[in-house]
């Protein structure tokens, strides 16, 4: 064994001159030949001496020297043949070099003690030696020489000395005391690491490649600070990288990697050739393989773990990238081996600067860098920061998980705060990680990402090439619709949570916004950051500048606002995503929000408790409402439940059409009622109109339109609702005065007029409306839902039942919707076929009094009959919420009612008690001809509908329910019930509802037509017998009754019975109810039927007295005579 130990040597340098002569260089073969026989004898002579020391046969030295020839074969030699049947392979043997590389690879053959080494290579490498002067620098004899050759392989030229050295760097890097000065600058640190032995006779010498091993996991474990760690020393650990980075050509040079890696080197890369760190590299790709011994996979992790530190230990990335990194100046010399320039980090930032900005960097540099990005983004462990300060967070949540970026992903969910807290040292590895990774320029770096992912990409993404940035971009397009699944919401919102926080990460922004971010928000370059600018900051100043007007100046260039805006679609489905917002808003999170889980409902939930926010988080979460009050796309999940929607009403067919001016709030508003209207979407677009409420510059709209208005008119007052309260009494007062200039402006009025509309679908945007009736709601509208007005609707119909606080807001309400019919949603919406037919050219204020003219039309719609008549209900009971009555009878009421005027307070409802005294003052013929025409319109509707008269309903209720259940069941009311009531007077015994009816009665004289039932019964006799008389004032009444004593005059049977009944009626009436005054009774006396005979007997009775007065005068007068004469 011994001899063979000799011959490879030997054969290493004569074969290699026999097997690569230099054409034209005879003569210096024949030197080198010469030598290496020259060396091979004194090599064996030398071996001789310890053999016969030992008792052994000198078996080599008693050979005679032969010359080596090219046909020699180191199998023949008798020496090594019983080595080779025993180690090596038997088609290995015709190969010398495989032999020799067999039997160094099996550590049985010491080949690294022997001097001649240097020999040869002072021979084969005598020009390269002097060019290189560390080499000339090393002492003969120490076998350094050969180590430094290999130490500097990169810069020889000379063919013959750079396939010596080749050749020979396997032999060198198998013992690390033949490397050029490793001994003496890591002799220490072995000791103090107890990496092996420095003795050849303490540990067999071709174990040694653990002792490099043991020094390179030392230096990995000062880096990433763990416990007990040693300090190895700078010489030491420059020692240690260059011997990492020499061997990164070819895996076999990496002696314990070799090892620990050689059946898994055959099991995943049996067809990938060595050198130029292939092998590295195919064995990095299948780390994470479930077939990966444990061993091997642990050597590989110290390996890239080296790189990270130095990225020369890569030698295809540091071959790929090598003119790029020069062009860009990305590195600079440095003796320290770890120096900043020198990590795979600031490599990776600086090229990728370059890629962002544009400038060009090599495809195979660019691959390369895809690999080791990839390979950062799957082991978490090669980032020694994210070792060092995210330790507790691992072992808290993440243990287990290391394995293809799973843990990496944890991290960033706790970092996200969805697994409790995060280390802030932690949170800013975290960060820095995912810009030297930058996965945000292909999904594919992620591969937890890419696995989680990937059906989602070929069904929903298919469209966008491979690697492309926009992959992450349509994800994110997709995030909680039926195409997304739950493991690729989680990775995806993880990634982007981190990506949000640095505008940079996201490379089409960036491409499209980094001119306009140096120009606007004074951002550093891409791999450059400032501790003092907190995250998001510069994506805040973006988008606050994306929807600056042109009169504000400095606005963004198109394509930068199509890029924010989208990005700000995108992270509005998750607040976690706005980095400002939640750093601001953090407390009033947990304090408010706590319970609302789902997406996009803690932003809601701020924006509902916007009054109560700290002012920080108020003013962040006040501008993105405005913004999206601007841009409704921004609410992400509301266009998407709203899709059917925007489709069918708002002409736009595909939701990408992000820009569309179509799109908006108001349509949405406009059209959310409509059938293809979901729950979702209804709830969305009332919590927007909720929101906006709350200040006027949430409505975009009305904001723009009326923004000077405010300020001249409103100042100070900041509530929408306020402000809309503000410019409508501005606006109703400049119109009662007449005045000859609106102060507010056109436009402003316009849009006042559609949020005025839009206030009044849903009880919730008045808000004094809302607070004051609360508890109403809750008592006698629980079961009704908010929206389309139904909740003031059922407010109305239980008016009396209501507290007084929300019988006033009501009243108030009615009031103004009175004045403007347009605002009362019920009517609007139920009657607006009806509008349509019947009042096309009619005011909007005078909306309501078209439909009631048209009520009783075979064309109406029941519904919008049943819903006139409830408003003319709602009318007669207070004449302010009649405004024409109230003009009209603007004279009277004081006049004649003023007695009910002062007993009522300004917070009461009068019951109809003004209408039933202005009714009364008709009969009487005393109302002004204005009001009298109304009044009589009045008398008119209520004798049809006795719902019309308050206080006939008030105070007759039971005796209707009891006398005529009949009449008050029927669908239509035709007059019934009252002609019912008057057929039972007798029977009536509640007083106040037995003087109601008797006050019918006596309207009833006024004019035929209170009477609808005597009118039906007489019409055509009213036609033929008094069609020359005028109504009104009774005239026809006593027509028809001059024509009923005549017995020349035929009458209509039916109409002749209803003439005596109410004949015994107002006899009855009369008895009962004795005139109260002169003027009643002559009003009765004008009503009555024998009103003829009446005035006759008076006159005559008054001539009588004329007569008599005239006689008993002239008798006096001459009494007095006589008297006088006397």
């Amino acid at each position: 064994m011994a001899a063979c130990r000799r011959v490879p040597l030997l054969l290493l340098m004569s074969v290699f001159l026999y097997m690569h002569p230099i054409r034209g260089q005879k003569s210096a073969n024949s030197v080198i030949a010469n030598t290496a026989v020259r060396v091979n004898i004194q090599a064996q002579n030398q071996a001789a001496v310890p053999a016969a020391v030992n008792g052994g046969s000198p078996v080599v030295a008693a050979s005679p020297p032969r010359r080596r020839t090219s046909g020699w074969k180191l199998a023949e030699e008798g020496a090594c043949r019983e080595d080779l049947t025993r180690l090596c392979q038997k088609h290995s043997w015709n190969n010398n070099l495989a032999v020799l590389e067999c039997l160094q690879d099996r550590k049985e053959l010491n080949l690294t003690t022997d001097p001649k080494f240097e020999s040869v290579a002072v021979e084969v490498c005598k020009t390269t030696i002097s060019d290189i002067k560390e080499c000339a620098a090393e002492e003969r004899g120490k076998g350094y020489l050969v180590s430094c050759l290999v130490d500097h392989r990169g810069n020889i030229t000379e063919y013959q000395c750079n396939q010596y050295i080749t050749k020979m760097t396997s032999i060198v890097f198998s013992d690390y005391r033949l490397i050029c000065g490793f001994m003496d600058n890591c002799r220490e640190d072995i000791n103090s690491l107890h990496c092996g032995s420095i003795s050849t006779g303490e540990k067999d010498v071709h174990s040694q490649g653990e002792v490099i091993a043991c020094l390179e996991k030392g230096l990995v474990r000062e880096a990433e600070e763990q416990p007990g760690a040693h300090a190895i020393r700078p010489d030491c650990k420059k020692a240690i990288m260059r011997v990492a980075e020499l061997s990164s050509d070819d895996f076999h040079l990496d002696r314990y990697l070799y090892f620990s890696c050689r059946e898994d080197r055959e099991r995943f890369c049996e067809n990938t050739p060595a050198g130029e760190g292939r092998v590295y590299k195919c064995l990095f790709n299948h780390k994470f393989e479930e077939a990966m011994s444990e061993k091997c996979r642990e050597a590989l992790t110290t390996r890239q773990k080296l790189i990270t530190q130095d990225y020369k230990v890569s030698y295809s990335l540091a071959k790929a990238c090598k003119t790029d990194l020069r062009k860009y100046r990305c590195s600079v010399d440095t003796n320290m081996p770890r120096a900043r320039e020198a990590r795979l980090s600031y490599l990776l930032l600086c090229l990728e600067s370059a890629v962002h900005r544009g400038r060009t960097v090599s495809g195979e540099c660019q691959g390369e860098m895809l690999d080791y990005r990839r390979m950062l983004m799957e082991d978490f462990s090669l980032s020694p920061e994210i070792v060092l300060h995210c330790r507790g967070e691992i072992e808290a949540h993440c243990s287990g998980l290391h394995r293809k970026g799973r843990t990496l992903h944890c991290l960033m969910r706790v970092g996200r705060g969805d697994m409790g807290t995060i280390d802030n040292l932690c949170q800013k590895a975290l960060q820095t990680l995912i810009q030297e990774a930058d996965p945000g320029a292909d999904y594919r770096i992620d591969r937890a990402l890419n696995e989680a992912c990937e059906s989602v990409i070929q069904t929903a993404c298919k469209h966008i090439r491979n690697g492309d940035p926009m992959i992450l971009s349509c994800l994110m397009e997709h995030l909680y619709t039926e195409k997304m699944v739950e493991d690729c919401e989680h990775r995806l919102l993880e990634l982007q949570y981190f990506i949000a926080r640095d505008w940079k990460l996201d490379p089409i922004l960036y491409k499209k916004c980094q001119g306009d971010a140096s120009r606007l928000c004074h951002a550093h370059g891409w791999n450059e950051t400032s501790e003092m600018m907190p995250p998001g900051a510069i994506f805040s100043c973006l988008y606050r500048h994306a929807y600056r007007t042109e009169e504000q100046g400095r606005r963004l260039s198109r394509d930068c606002k199509v890029e924010v805006q989208r990005i700000l679609h995108q992270r509005a489905l998750d607040v976690k995503l706005d980095p400002e917002l939640q750093r601001r808003c953090m407390t009033d999170l947990g304090k408010w929000c706590s319970e609302k889980t789902e997406s996009g409902q803690e932003l809601e939930c701020l924006q509902d408790h916007l009054e109560e926010l700290v002012s920080e988080c108020r003013d962040v979460v006040g501008n993105l409402t405005e913004l999206a009050s601007e841009d409704i796309q921004i609410e992400t999940l509301l266009m998407r439940a709203c899709e059917p929607v925007i489709q069918s009403h708002c002409h736009v067919t595909d939701l990408t059409d992000h820009f569309s001016p179509s799109l908006s709030q108001e349509c949405l508003v406009q059209n959310k009622h409509q059938k293809e209207m979901n729950d979702k979407c209804a709830v969305g677009v009332t919590h927007f109109q909720l929101v906006q409420i709350k200040d006027f510059r949430f409505s975009y709209k009305f904001k723009m339109a009326c923004k000077e208005d405010v300020l001249k008119l409103c100042p100070n007052i900041k509530k929408k609702v306020d402000v809309v309260l503000c410019l409508s009494t501005t606006v109703r007062n400049d119109t009662l005065q007449d005045v000859k200039e609106q102060r507010v402006s056109v436009k402003c009025r316009k849009q006042l007029r559609v949020e005025e509309l839009e206030m009044s679908e849903d009880v919730r945007l008045e808000p004094e409306l809302y607070d004051s009736c609360k508890q109403d709601i809750g008592r006698l509208c629980q079961n009704v839902a908010f929206g389309n007005a139904q909740v003031i609707e059922c407010l109305k119909e239980n008016k009396r039942q209501l507290t007084q606080r929300c019988h006033h807001r009501v009243f108030k309400l009615q009031e103004v919707e009175m004045m403007d019919p347009e605002l009362d949603f019920q009517l609007m919406r139920v009657c607006k076929q009806m509008i349509r037919r019947f009042c096309t050219e009619a005011d909007a204020k005078n909306m309501l009094q078209c439909l009631k003219q048209n009520k009783n039309s075979e064309l109406m719609d029941p519904k919008c009959k049943q819903m006139i008549t409830k408003r003319q209900i709602t009318q007669n009971t207070d004449y302010r919420l009649n405004p024409v009555l109230r003009k009209s009878c603007k004279a009277d009421i004081p006049k004649f009612c003023q007695s009910i005027l002062n007993k009522a307070t300004g917070d009461s409802e009068l019951e109809g008690q003004v209408v039933s005294c202005l009714k009364l003052k008709y009969a009487d013929q005393r109302l002004s001809p204005d009001c009298e025409d109304q009044i009589r319109v009045i008398l008119q509707e209520s004798a049809l509908d006795y719902r019309l008269d308050p206080q006939l309903q008030i105070h007759c209720t039971d005796e209707i329910s009891r006398l005529c259940p009949e009449e008050a069941a029927a669908q239509e009311q035709t007059g019934q019930v009252e002609e019912c009531l008057k057929v039972n007077l007798l029977k009536i015994k509640v007083e106040g509802c037995k003087k109601e009816v008797l006050n019918i009665l006596k309207e009833s004289k006024a004019d035929i037509f209170v009477d609808p039932v005597l009118h039906t019964a007489c019409a055509l006799d009213i036609k033929h017998q008094c069609a020359a008389i005028p109504p009104g004032r009774g005239r026809q009444m006593s027509c028809l009754m001059e024509a009923l004593q005549d017995k020349r005059v035929r009458l209509q049977p039916e109409c002749k019975k209803r003439l005596q009944d109410r004949i015994d009626m107002w006899s009855y009436a009369a008895k009962v109810a004795p005139a109260e005054g002169f003027s009643d009774l002559a009003m009765q006396v004008m009503t009555s039927p024998s009103k003829t005979y009446i005035l006759a007997m008076i006159g005559l009775s008054v001539c009588i007295l004329f007569l008599f007065g005239l006689l008993c005068g002239r008798m006096t007068k001459r009494l007095m005579q006589e008297q006088k004469d006397r």
